[in-house]
């Protein structure tokens, strides 16, 4: 084996080591599309968007030291030319997302580790955009803390009222944020509210955090939200049942 080409497959390994395999599972009993979004520029994951059945799943790999969101659509109807509308989660570029979801949207964000941060990863499962759908993260093959993440209660059916958003036929199908409902300072962690020693929960992020501790309830949620693990995979689930889902 020449010297070059020993070189050149060493960092072949390199790169296949450093890979991050995103398995997106869905446990829902209707179809999903899940949207994805890149925040660094890299290349976007399973082309933004598409369908997933129930009971079926797609593996996804991002390079080292990608990042970005993951996110369930519901209620969609899409042509031959992937164009179309969702009722929740929708988001430009039709099936093929070319930007986030729009909210209320339950969201799953990470950022790959890369040499540059010691190989660690950050991820968390955040509801600061609202809920639409359950959503819950297990990492694989990982060393560090690793914790599961996710919001398996289900929060539409303890929405309350000032908060649904409904569908035509009257059913709950997303649950908004306070601060898309209300849209003021206290709930938005902006303006005299915009620390964490001045944004405190409000009755409307406990209720989400007492439903989902795991998650994300509100801008400055971070101590009992954020989880980091190295050189791990991880499991996506929809409509999750828990942490063994």
């Amino acid at each position: 084996m020449s010297l070059l080409f020993h070189l050149l497959f060493l960092l072949f390994l390199g790169n296949v080591a450093s890979a991050t395999v995103f398995s997106l599972e869905n446990h829902c009993s209707y179809t999903v599309w899940p949207g994805t979004l890149s925040g660094n520029g890299a290349g976007i994951l399973g082309n933004g968007g598409f369908a997933l059945q129930p009971g079926s799943s797609v593996h996804l790999t991002a390079p080292s030291g990608w990042s970005g969101r993951f996110w369930a659509r519901t209620g969609c109807t899409f042509d031959d030319s992937g164009a179309g509308k969702c009722a929740t989660g929708d988001c430009a570029g039709g099936l093929k997302c070319t930007g986030g979801g729009v909210p209320p949207v339950t969201l799953v964000e990470f950022t790959i580790g890369s040499s540059g941060n010691g190989n660690k990863d950050f991820y968390d499962v955040s509801l600061v955009d609202g809920y639409n759908v359950g959503m819950g993260v297990r990492a694989t093959g990982g060393t560090g803390d690793c914790k599961y993440a996710g919001c398996v209660a289900d929060l539409n059916g303890a929405c309350p009222a000032e908060l649904q958003v409904r569908d035509g036929g009257g059913a709950v199908v997303a649950c908004k944020s306070a601060c898309a409902a209300f849209n003021t300072a206290e709930f938005c962690c902006t303006g005299e509210h915009g620390s964490p020693e001045t944004c405190s929960p409000t009755h409307y992020s406990e209720i989400f955090k007492s439903a989902c501790p795991t998650a994300y309830s509100y801008a400055y949620d971070d101590a009992s939200s954020t989880f980091t693990c190295s050189q791990s995979d991880y499991v996506i689930t929809f409509c999750s049942m828990g942490s063994s889902s």
